[in-house]
């Protein structure tokens, strides 16, 4: 792969070269991508998805990072990030949205346009993509219940319209995490409501989330998904692992359930202090914790390699 090639055929993209990506996750962690892209337009992306899928280049989509850990690393080849294609209209009951867009925006916008429906997103700091492709959800809410349509890419540059139904919606899981297409546009349906009561729900649920959770750290969010019949961060709390530091990262004493990076931590302090919690939690209550945040890209290639786990995976992450 030559990186420059790719400079020379889309030079009015934004286009960085063996780029950081501790710059854009929120775990301040991660190391460099052979090449960062951040498309503005629909248009934009599909033909640099079609001309990288015609050279067999590696790629990985991201759209704003914030429940993923990149390991130090980095990663080959591509890396698209979405975060400039986010533009929102609202018409009547349905927005639409591009995935680059925060979930929190377009929260807010439900609100100015007295929708309900969207309330217990007002705090998720993921995009519309990565709340597609995780079927993003907090305080009893989850995206499926409010999405009509999604609008993906296939790999190999195909735009298809999927159902709410065909995305094959989960706890934590869409059909996009098997796929790997990348999500375009999300069509959502709301309903009329009262603006008052909207604005009370939101602002109960952003003191709860700020009162509870260590907003004021970087971190990946919410480390694992809630095992059946637990609750993760007491199995932590119990196990006597709150607090643990591990380098840089830190289980945070505030929630038990985020790893906090307190200054100067790798993605691998996170990765093998999650291992860490997983293996303790094992031994002493026989339960597996999976984690929910997505894990990917290489390990350096100056120390040794990091535990294999079934749940890290690479590819399409948001």
């Amino acid at each position: 792969m030559n990186a420059e090639e790719i400079k020379k055929d889309f030079p009015e993209s934004i286009i960085k070269l063996n780029e950081p990506l501790s710059k854009y996750t929120y775990t301040k962690t991660g190391g460099p991508a052979d090449a960062v892209i951040f498309p503005r337009q629909k248009e934009e992306l599909i033909k640099l998805v079609r001309w990288i899928h015609a050279r067999k280049w590696p790629l990985t989509v991201l759209g704003n990072a914030s429940n993923l850990i990149v390991k130090d690393g980095g990663i080959r080849g591509v890396v698209i990030i979405l975060t400039e294609m986010d533009q929102v209209k609202v018409k009547e009951n349905v927005i639409k949205a591009q995935s680059g867009a925060a979930l929190i925006d377009v929260s807010k916008r439900a609100y100015s346009a007295s929708l309900t429906g969207l309330e217990f997103a007002c705090g998720i700091p993921g995009s519309i993509g990565g709340a597609v492709y995780m079927n993003a959800g907090a305080y009893d809410g989850e995206v499926r219940t409010v999405i009509k349509e999604v609008e993906v890419l296939t790999l190999d540059g195909r735009v298809l319209m999927m159902s709410n139904e065909e995305m094959e919606f989960d706890y934590r899981h869409s059909i996009i995490q098997e796929t790997e297409d990348i999500v375009l546009e999300v069509t959502f349906q709301l309903e009329k409501g009262n603006k008052e009561k909207i604005k009370s729900r939101m602002d109960e649920l952003t003191y709860l989330r700020s009162s509870k959770q260590p907003l004021e750290y970087p971190s990946c969010g919410s480390v694992f998904k809630r095992p059946t019949g637990y609750f993760t961060g007491k199995l932590i709390q119990d196990a006597g692992l709150q607090g643990l530091t591990w380098g840089g990262a830190q289980i945070s004493t505030k929630h038990a359930g985020f790893i906090v990076n307190i200054g100067g931590a790798t993605a691998t302090d996170y990765i093998e202090l999650i291992r860490h919690i997983q293996q303790v939690i094992w031994e002493e209550n026989q339960v597996r914790l999976e984690t929910e945040v997505r894990i990917i890209g290489e390990d350096p290639v100056t120390t040794e390699t990091v535990v294999e786990d079934a749940t890290v995976d690479a590819g399409l992450a948001f």
